[in-house]
């Protein structure tokens, strides 16, 4: 947990300054952006973001706008700040795939508490997941996701894709991925990988394009 970076955005510098203090305190580095569009930026510049804190009523883009946005390509939990506490205001965050929902005024302890819990649960499953290319895929739970929406993938097509994230930017032969996804020798028939290759891009939708065919040899992952 000392290694985690939060992103604190928000338009009010003073609410920015006393939750970066009292994250600062505990350890956590921290983030800061005061309007939608830098959170954006920042985001897509430092990939180690653990957790986001995020306000909702923001200049140039909203916390809505940022949510969904990010929800395209990662599932980084969100903890949504906001000032709104609407039944329907709650229900909206959650749709969009908000994890936690803090309203102001707020206690500094209580949501650096809940920053910590989420860090905990992250560093515990944390080998289990896998995060690329607008892809995130829990080896533990066996799902998948792809720009946010869940895939249902079959065992092979599920054991593929693991394989091929966890050798990113790594041409990988025919040979052995049958020998490490269908753990038997290999015969010299291809037709068995390309037609779960096939498969599987398609159930991927856009993110199918990340599995690039290298002729005369098999595959590569490229986020």
């Amino acid at each position: 947990m000392e290694n985690a970076k939060v992103m604190i955005v928000d338009d009010e510098e003073r609410l920015r300054s006393l939750v970066r203090d009292f994250l600062t305190r505990e350890g956590i580095k921290t983030l800061e952006a005061e309007d939608g569009e830098e959170a954006l930026k920042l985001f897509f510049e430092n990939k180690d973001v653990a957790v986001i804190i995020l306000d909702v009523m923001m200049p140039k883009l909203s916390g809505w706008q940022v949510l969904e946005e990010i929800r395209r390509y990662s599932q980084v939990p969100v903890i949504m700040l906001t000032a709104l506490s609407e039944e329907q205001d709650e229900l909206k965050g959650f749709r969009l795939g908000v994890d936690e929902y803090v309203t102001k005024p707020f206690s500094p302890r209580v949501l650096v508490a809940r920053v910590q819990s989420i860090l905990r649960k992250k560093e515990e499953s944390g080998s289990n997941i896998l995060e690329l290319g607008g892809i995130t895929l829990n080896k533990t739970s066996r799902e998948v996701y792809a720009d946010g929406k869940k895939v249902e993938l079959s065992l092979k097509e599920f054991e593929l894709l693991t394989y091929f994230m966890e050798n990113p930017g790594t041409a990988l032969s025919r040979e052995k991925i049958l020998n490490h996804v269908w753990n038997y020798n290999y015969y010299g028939d291809a037709r068995t990988i390309d037609t779960h290759v096939k498969t599987l891009r398609s159930k991927i939708g856009t993110r199918g394009e990340c599995i690039k065919t290298i002729w005369g040899v098999g595959y590569k992952f490229e986020a």
